[in-house]
């Protein structure tokens, strides 16, 4: 069995085009350069896992269409990475069922402040329901997929990684979206993976998030067969930024598709 990996959204915070921008990349006619919030499916079998709830969330969902969600996995409790959770409700009002959410303690202790009416352990008609499950060190399984929690330093904090693999064995593909440093324990987690998502804002240093530079440098440490950047900023034009990769590194762009396996 294999995974399928899909890019919801591969933009920044901002999204691309950004509002009130007229520079070359938000008035591109490329496709590739038109960026929802970053955001992922993942599925293996008939197991469908969701990858961080942004502001984009229904319009992404009405895209890929997703007939049910397992489970969600946030990456960090940051405003692009959440702030669409309310619209799982559609989800518990299908599956007629609260939705497992898993997330790591600082995310749940801040969902609980701005979202406390989504955490029940049942459904409850026309609201959101989540199972929440505190994200630690230790791998689990949803369904057909393996997840390993893989720590990243985001700088003004820790953000949560995951590698995917199917639970009947397979390839892997890491997730790491929102990284300014991967930690020496982590390095040794994803190294050899067979497929590195990493985030890659821009050419220029940024505070918070990796630039090129530093991208291909992480890339180097971890070895994939595949790499692709993502929560790319509109300062990146896809064409031109990725003509001067090499082939086994590429941009990701909204709706595509990876099949590892």
């Amino acid at each position: 069995m294999t995974i399928t990996f899909e890019f919801l959204g591969s933009g920044t915070s901002t999204g691309v085009p950004c509002i009130a921008c007229d520079c070359a990349v938000c008035t591109s006619d490329d496709p590739r350069n038109k960026r929802l919030r970053c955001a992922a499916l993942v599925k293996s079998g008939a197991t469908c896992v969701l990858v961080d709830t942004g502001p984009d969330f229904r319009q992404q969902m009405l895209r890929a269409r997703p007939p049910r969600l397992d489970a969600v996995l946030l990456t960090h409790y940051h405003a692009d990475h959440v702030v669409g959770i309310d619209d799982l409700r559609r989800f518990n009002l299908l599956q007629e069922s609260a939705i497992d959410l898993w997330a790591d303690a600082p995310t749940l202790a801040r969902l609980r402040q701005c979202f406390d009416y989504i955490f029940s352990d049942r459904h409850r008609p026309g609201l959101p329901s989540v199972i929440p499950h505190t994200v630690g060190g230790e791998a689990f399984t949803i369904g057909a997929v393996r997840v390993t929690p893989v720590a990243l330093d985001h700088q003004i904090l820790e953000s949560q990684g995951y590698i995917f693999t199917a639970e009947s064995g397979g390839p892997a593909i890491a997730y790491c979206p929102d990284v300014k440093r991967v930690p020496d324990a982590s390095l040794e987690r994803l190294r050899g993976v067979d497929t590195l998502v990493i985030d890659m804002l821009r050419e220029k240093a940024h505070p918070t998030h990796m630039n090129l530079e530093e991208s291909l440098a992480a890339v180097d440490a971890i070895a994939p067969r595949q790499t692709f950047f993502t929560h790319m900023a509109h300062e990146v034009d896809h064409a031109a930024v990725e003509a001067k990769l090499p082939p086994s590194i590429r941009l990701a762009y909204d709706g595509l598709v990876l099949d590892v396996g």
